[in-house]
């Protein structure tokens, strides 16, 4: 392989060319940085005995003897490349019927020329499957071609010279994407290219990362040994899924801001250790495939509420903690210090809190918890936190347990259909006979009831 300025020469072999045209390609790529090596390869015809590259517009030329195991491939290397290899390139061969005509150009950039852009997203990285973002490259250049790539795509890079000027003087272009679906998510770059010679680019911006959720169904997500635990005690989160993933991530909601980046592991199971305060808060998990930027739906959100921080409440129960059937009780929560929102939980429930904010911060500082009509649902042992709404996650000492006892005996019940009846009730409103003839009315020839002795 030679090189030389015989490019007079070269124009009068082209004028002549009637075989087919090859092609040419870089490996790795046609966008290589400063310093490292590019092989071009020209692929032609098995009758093919000399290969030539030329650079479009310059004097350099370089020959390659076909061999005879690959007549229809020649290959040109360059081992470290320079701003003086940038440009477009172009190949023909020779056979015994003559020269072939050029190939279509190849644009060979050379990247780390001068420094790298700034590539951010707008609203967020992390998108749902139908939503819309736009990449934002920002540049020192006042002029040329900002470009975007896609790691690993198979589109060419996306340009824009379209210029917006934000307050730091500095150009950027809106690439805009979507409505975006599982294909966009990937790593992005950046760069910059003066409008001098728009085959010298700069260092690549730093990836970003756009991952789309929604693609698959979300996971759940589930606190051991419970969401509510007391400070110092151990917590894990588990994602769990049926769908096979083999990675999962998890989130703790920051105000209204979504997730900036899902950093995903291999095990579904999040170990929060011994918790502090800081843990508490409001949980989602998502779950995805290996080496994919595709995520699954949000998984419900899960409260992690941290007690311990305040002094214990008080709970007591009005009339008693001994109720008949049928009745009403009252749980009353007394805090001895300035808290303004109560919880009640019901031990080993999964269940939901009751929770009541105060509006009058107004000594006795008290919450009451009505209960009616007590059934056997209602017969177990219940606690009550205080926490200020401005940290709703941080809960207080549990107060003393209270154990609420149900006396008495359900009420019998017939039922037909979708209709049911309170016997006791009905016996005293229409007498047995008239409740018996009404049962005979609604139940037609069912085996008749017999009256109570």
């Amino acid at each position: 392989m030679g090189g030389g300025s015989t490019t007079p020469i070269l124009m009068a072999l082209l004028c002549l060319g009637v075989l087919p045209k090859p092609s040419i390609r870089a490996d790795p790529g046609p966008i290589v940085p400063k310093g490292s090596p590019v092989t071009l390869w020209c692929q032609g015809s098995p009758q093919a005995e000399v290969y030539r590259l030329y650079k479009v517009g310059d004097s350099g030329l370089w020959e390659d003897e076909a061999t005879q195991d690959s007549r229809n491939t020649a290959r040109f290397h360059f081992e470290s490349l320079s701003s003086r290899h940038a440009g477009r390139y172009q190949c023909i061969y020779r056979s015994r019927k003559g020269w072939s005509r050029q190939s279509d150009p190849l644009a060979l950039v050379v990247t780390g020329l001068y420094r790298a852009p700034s590539l951010s997203a707008h609203p967020n990285p992390v998108v749902a499957s139908g939503g819309n973002v736009s990449l934002s490259c920002s540049s020192q250049f006042w002029s040329g071609t900002l470009y975007l790539l896609k790691e690993g795509g198979a589109e060419p890079p996306r340009r824009s010279t379209w210029r917006k000027f934000g307050n730091s003087g500095r150009r950027e272009a809106l690439f805009p994407l979507g409505p975006v679906n599982a294909s966009h998510g990937g790593t992005y770059r950046c760069y910059d290219s003066p409008s001098s010679d728009p085959y010298l680019w700069s260092q690549p911006s730093d990836p970003l990362h756009l991952q789309v959720t929604g693609v698959y169904r979300e996971p759940s997500l589930s606190a051991q040994p419970g969401s509510l635990v007391l400070l110092g005690d151990r917590l894990t989160l588990q994602c769990r899924s049926d769908a096979g993933f083999g990675r999962f991530a998890l989130t703790k909601d920051e105000g209204s801001t979504p997730p900036l980046r899902l950093d995903g592991q291999h095990s579904p199971d999040f170990p929060l250790g011994r918790v502090s305060h800081t843990r508490g808060g409001r949980y989602r998990c998502y779950a995805a495939h290996n080496l994919s930027d595709a995520w699954s739906a949000p998984s419900a959100p899960l409260d992690v509420l941290i007690a311990g921080m305040y002094r214990k409440p008080s709970l007591s129960a009005h009339p008693g903690t001994s109720v008949s059937w049928g009745e009403n009780v009252t749980l009353q929560c007394l805090s001895e210090i300035v808290l303004d929102t109560f919880h009640l939980f019901k031990e080993g429930s999964l269940a939901p809190a009751q929770n009541l904010r105060l509006q009058d911060m107004v000594a006795p500082l008290q919450a009451n918890f009505t209960l009616s009509p007590m059934t056997s649902a209602h017969n177990e042992t219940y606690r009550c936190y205080t926490s200020q709404s401005t940290s709703p996650y941080v809960l207080s000492n549990p107060s003393d347990p209270l154990q609420l006892l149900i006396s008495g005996k359900e009420p019998q019940t017939w039922s037909s259909g979708s209709w049911s009846v309170q016997g006791a009730d009905l016996r005293t409103a229409l007498g047995w006979g008239g409740t018996r003839r009404l049962l005979q009315h609604c139940v037609g020839d069912r085996p008749r009831l017999r009256p109570p002795p």
